[in-house]
């Protein structure tokens, strides 16, 4: 009999399809979790994975919070989104980029910043010398909010959790914070974005740069300039973290 405990065969595929795709892109370092296999590299014994080495045991656990969230129903929320909108992206990315919430098209393809906003990110990442697929890209609230408005408290706190088991599932070097709600919510603060650009602050030890929502830019193209320094101080933190 199948231990219940153990993922299921589909999710081990998953998650060894995955492991190899990152192997070819240049990760030569590939732990297999507690299980005592591991592919080029060899297998090791507790702690965390450090960066470039993915361990099998945390992609299938970051796939079943995602199997969670479909499945969600703790606020009304889930009575009118076509499908929840997880994250994407390199599930060891050293940079987590985190928005309020899904929007109209976010909520049709069931991916973070894909309409306009997410073209103007594509092109910050680019800027950048980063691609999307590098990165992890995700939200506070996996549903869409009727006609895009605020996150409400109750349905923050309700998403809370997901959002939380994601980053320490990643466990970025950086974090930016893409927008005033994304910060405060982070921060645990009501201090206004232009304060929070500023100063240094962190996440349970994981710095965080705060900056606009690529839909400010789009609104106001005088924040770009801006915007830009703040993603230039992104790029130092994680440079400086590998250094």
């Amino acid at each position: 009999m199948a231990d219940p405990r153990e993922p299921s065969t589909d999710v081990r595929r998953q998650a060894l399809a995955l492991l190899r795709s990152l192997e070819r892109k240049g990760i030569r370092s590939v732990h297999m979790g507690a299980s005592g296999g591991a592919e080029n590299g060899g297998a090791r014994s507790g702690g965390a994975a450090p960066l470039g080495e993915v361990r099998a045991s945390d992609l299938t656990e970051l796939e079943a919070v995602r199997a969670e969230v479909a499945a969600c129903t703790r606020c009304a929320l889930h009575e009118a989104r076509t499908q929840t909108v997880f994250g994407v992206g390199d599930p060891r990315a050293q940079i987590l980029f985190i928005g309020e919430a899904p929007g109209r098209d976010e909520d049709r393809q069931g991916e973070p910043f894909v309409g306009r906003a997410g073209q103007l990110l594509n092109k910050i990442l680019a800027a950048m010398a980063l691609r999307r697929e590098a990165v992890y890209i995700t939200n506070i609230l996996k549903c869409r909010p009727p006609n895009n408005r605020d996150p409400q408290e109750s349905e923050v706190r309700c998403c809370e959790d997901y959002l939380k088991r994601q980053i320490a599932l990643i466990q970025p070097r950086a974090i930016c914070a893409l927008g005033r709600i994304a910060a405060q919510w982070l921060l645990r603060t009501n201090a206004p974005l232009a304060a929070l650009r500023t100063g240094e602050y962190q996440y349970e030890g994981i710095p965080v740069v705060s900056t606009y929502h690529p839909a400010a830019l789009l609104r106001n193209p005088e924040f770009k300039k801006p915007c830009w320094e703040d993603m230039k101080k992104l790029k130092a933190l994680v440079e400086s973290a590998g250094a």
